[in-house]
């Protein structure tokens, strides 16, 4: 499955830590990507795992340490050099974030009328073949509210990937969708990061998806405020030995009871 060892690191994480005012939600969290593979980030609610994202993409600045981003520092960027860095990864946020107003052809051109001069036929052309690709061709000029949530993900997956990125960060991709069509989501996240050879890194805390589409993972825990583990998915339910993250790859409740992980 996907990238192999000796890969290059498109993202590397040193040391980590990012809290809110006196809450610190993790600390000493340190991964790196690599080129070409599905990354997943998972943990209970409340763990971090959002946040860790927004660090990723440069939103948010971390309290410590170092993360760099296809060999820059989101700090060390700003004005057209930070622009251009932008367009080299693409974001699709949990509910699809379209613009009600606008047809998924018109919400998939928004990044490419904001970041390249192409005239309004290329945009569209451009447009069309990333619907395409998601699935959505015979959906383009349907507007957000005539098309169902799975397709507004595919919609969202489409604009996201408008100025073919490097990088694809999914925020909770499956969240909300009944298991079939969370399946048809999986295997077209598969799909694309083979065909494209896109990294794909994925905040989610569904146990199916992580399975189906990971090839590695790290977990964020609430209590640890931390990774509490690192590895391929399927070997982490095989073989983890800490409780919580067995309690969530088998789904039972840790030694002694306690709350519920996801």
């Amino acid at each position: 499955m996907g990238a192999d060892g000796g890969s290059e690191a498109v993202i590397a994480a040193e040391g980590v830590a990012m809290g809110f005012g006196p809450r610190l939600l993790f600390r000493d969290v340190s991964f790196t990507v690599r080129r070409g593979e599905v990354f997943v980030i998972l943990g209970g609610s409340g763990c971090g795992k959002s946040t860790l994202l927004k660090l990723l993409i440069g939103l948010y600045p971390p309290s410590a340490g170092r993360i760099t981003v296809l060999g820059a520092e989101w700090g060390a960027l700003a004005g057209p050099a930070r622009r251009a860095h932008l367009r080299r990864i693409g974001v699709m946020w949990q509910s699809g974030a379209l613009l009600g107003s606008l047809t998924l052809a018109e919400n998939v051109m928004l990044p490419i009328e904001a970041h390249t001069g192409l005239p309004e036929e290329a945009r569209r052309l451009i447009a069309l073949s990333k619907l395409g690709l998601v699935g959505l061709g015979d959906a383009a000029d349907r507007l957000p509210a005539q098309i169902s949530g799975g397709m507004m993900k595919r919609a969202g997956i489409a604009r996201a990937m408008a100025l073919d990125p490097e990088i694809l960060f999914l925020d909770e991709p499956s969240a909300g969708l009944d298991p079939i069509t969370s399946a048809g989501l999986d295997a077209l996240i598969l799909s694309l990061a083979r065909q494209t050879g896109t990294t794909f890194v994925v905040v989610t805390h569904e146990l199916a998806s992580i399975l189906a589409i990971g090839d590695r993972c790290i977990m964020l825990d609430t209590q640890a405020q931390g990774v509490i583990a690192e590895g391929e998915p399927r070997a982490l339910r095989d073989t983890a030995t800490h409780p919580v993250v067995r309690a969530f790859f088998r789904r039972e409740l840790p030694a002694g009871g306690g709350a519920a992980v996801g």
